[in-house]
């Protein structure tokens, strides 16, 4: 049987909305699971965490072309193991959206055989040559190329890395399920996209998400609705809604100089405004977000309403505009919608 296959029916065991999103709320037995007051290692903690059941590097690009019209990327590296002591396979995630189209790419590699992986020093992430390295965290070169589209951009930091929730111990329930989290949200992006009517220059700003765990979610967590927006004025906004059971809401204010400021709970408001029927399902695709102790109350709204990542397990992630009281660009990821 293809190695690929074989991979895919892996992930594909993991129990998907009994367990909350692609299996984030089975528990995690055997593993080592995530406690306050972690002293993050770097450069070893950009690398992978094996004892941790699940694991992702994540990377999105709000964009603007040459023709002066909004884009965004994606691309995303996820490690998982099914026991403590068995393989690690690897799934790779590509999008790259544009104001009239979406183009999805998705592949499955094993570990210990080279086909994907992560080194923390020079970094280097990489399934097959879908690309996200550099000679430090803070600079780095993302390319990836599916039969349709590609891009090769640079990505460079211009300032620290974020330590969310409680210095980066996530707390994503009222029962405690939790991971490490931390996000690189300043990186400044110049490049190019390669579209089927041609290569676009671009430049943005880009977003890296780094989590591990191994039971993030409750069982009856069945999706999210994730924020990371970069306001004009030097302010970043990363926030998020877990749905089903008990809703959880939470929110990170970063300043300039990287200070973070959480709030949970109510603090933290999210209202859909409007849905677009994407791949036969009713999807909200225009926000009210509102977070009243820093004066926010935005509107935002996707740049393409259609941008449904159609992999094995499907969810919508595109990049969004942001008006009112602070005007924004950044990502927005929706999960676990039927």
């Amino acid at each position: 049987m293809n190695a690929r296959l074989i991979i895919a029916l892996i992930w594909l065991a993991l129990p998907l909305h009994a367990q909350g999103f692609a299996g984030l709320g089975q528990g995690g037995e055997g593993f080592a699971l995530p406690e306050p007051g972690r002293v993050f290692d770097f450069p070893a903690d950009h690398g992978a965490h094996p004892d941790y059941r699940i694991e992702w590097w994540y990377v999105t690009a709000a964009l603007t072309g040459e023709d002066g019209r909004d884009y965004g990327v994606q691309w995303t590296l996820f490690r998982s193991a099914l026991t403590p002591t068995g393989p690690q396979v690897w799934m790779g995630h590509f999008g790259l959206t544009t104001p009239d189209a979406h183009f999805t790419g998705e592949r499955f590699a094993r570990g210990d055989i080279g086909q994907a992986g992560v080194e923390p020093t020079p970094f280097d992430a990489w399934i097959d040559d879908w690309l996200l390295t550099g000679p430090t965290f803070d600079t780095l070169q993302l390319t990836a190329q599916t039969s349709e589209a590609g891009y090769d951009l640079a990505l460079l930091a211009q300032g620290p890395l974020v330590f969310h929730g409680d210095a980066g111990f996530s707390i994503k329930s009222q029962s405690g399920q939790a991971s490490y989290y931390y996000s690189q949200p300043f990186y400044e992006v110049t490049g190019t996209l390669d579209l089927p009517e041609g290569p676009m220059k671009v430049t943005g700003k880009a977003w890296l998400d780094r989590e591990w765990s191994s039971q993030p979610l409750e069982g009856d967590q069945e999706g999210w609705d994730w924020f990371s927006l970069h306001f004009d004025d030097g302010f970043r906004l990363m926030a998020f809604a877990l749905r089903g059971g008990a809703d959880f809401h939470y929110a990170s204010w970063i300043a300039p100089d990287g200070t973070l400021t959480p709030y949970y709970g109510d603090a933290l408001g999210l209202e859909p405004l409007a849905t677009s029927v994407v791949e036969g399902r009713d999807v909200p695709t225009r926000w009210r977000l509102t977070l009243p102790a820093q004066q926010v109350d935005v509107t935002v709204e996707a740049v393409n309403p259609g941008s449904w990542q159609s992999t094995l397990f499907p969810y919508w992630e595109g990049p969004v505009r942001v008006t009112g009281s602070h005007a924004a660009t950044g990502y927005l990821e929706m999960t676990g919608y039927e």
